[in-house]
């Protein structure tokens, strides 16, 4: 298995071969070349949890066949960075533990929302899922589906001063590719309490949306502050579903970038409900950057 040691900084994508994990190779090595760092492709081929049911003519296969896909995704990556240094690595454990194992400083992991192994009722597997909800370091999931046309708009989810490492995370990436960058805060009234939200005024309505407009212009403003040529806009929006405004707004953004809030409950998803569900249906890469 890869130690985080030589990886730090670097863009680390896995990969398997399929469609979804070729897509997540095309975007890590774009932003590579991109932010000059190096690349990292990793193999997983999962012989070593299986060692007892394989045969040492079966672990061989196994890896020519992880040598082989990892070569053409190389070429691939070199044919679209050609200025980045591009490296492959194999690696015998399961295939969220050894990207999760490269996850180094500075580190960006980058996964296909579903691997050869998925099911097709899945729109994100559960290796991607387990990396999103457990990386120390920001991750990108590439969805699979048929490719949008750019739009040259990074869209950056923001609510409160701990996105403030999402925002930076979003002003980089927009910048690099010339984007604008669209800061986006949607908020719900009280869900689930039902008929009390009828107790407020359309006077406390105001407030609270100009409270979450404040909030969102000192967020932006920290990426513009970030990025002085970057444009940057705001948008503030009271939505029935913060997930909802989120999934329809990727239609037209060449990315979402939000922070990865996690619960700590011992049961169910580690990912927040409003992150899993973009995760699962948004039209285009997410990038979740971990909250402190």
């Amino acid at each position: 298995m890869g130690t985080t040691e030589g990886n730090n900084g670097a863009v680390v994508a896995g990969t398997d071969g399929s469609d979804h994990a070729t897509r997540a190779v095309r975007w890590a090595a774009e932003e590579a070349e991109l932010s000059g760092r190096p690349l990292l492709i990793v193999y997983a081929t999962a012989t070593r949890p299986q060692a007892l049911y394989l045969s040492p003519q079966d672990i061989r296969e196994m890896n020519r066949f992880a040598e082989d896909v990892l070569a053409q995704a190389a070429a691939l990556a070199r044919g679209l960075a050609p200025t980045a240094r591009v490296t492959t690595r194999v690696c015998d454990g399961r295939a969220a533990a050894c990207l999760l194992a490269e996850a180094g400083p500075g580190t960006l992991l980058v996964v296909g929302s579903r691997g050869r192994g998925g099911f097709a009722s899945l729109l994100v597997g559960s290796d991607s899922l387990r990396v999103a909800a457990q990386s120390p370091v920001p991750v990108t999931v590439v969805p699979g589906g048929p490719e949008h046309g750019r739009t040259g708009v990074v869209l950056a989810a923001a609510r409160d001063a701990r996105d403030e490492e999402t925002l930076r995370t979003a002003a980089s990436l927009a910048a690099r590719r010339g984007a604008t960058l669209e800061v986006v805060s949607a908020w719900v009234l009280f869900e689930n309490v039902g008929s009390m939200a009828t107790m407020f005024s359309g006077a406390d309505l105001d407030r609270i949306a100009s409270d979450q407009a404040a909030a969102t212009s000192r967020l932006a403003a920290l990426a513009r502050e970030q990025q002085p040529g970057l444009t940057v806009t705001e948008r503030v929006t009271r939505a029935t579903s913060v997930a909802e405004a989120l999934v329809t707004g990727s239609v037209h953004a060449d990315m979402i970038v939000l922070g990865a809030r996690r619960r700590a409950l011992p049961v169910g998803s580690a990912l927040g409900g409003v992150t899993h569900a973009v995760l699962h249906h948004a039209q285009c890469p997410v990038v979740l950057v971990p909250h402190a």
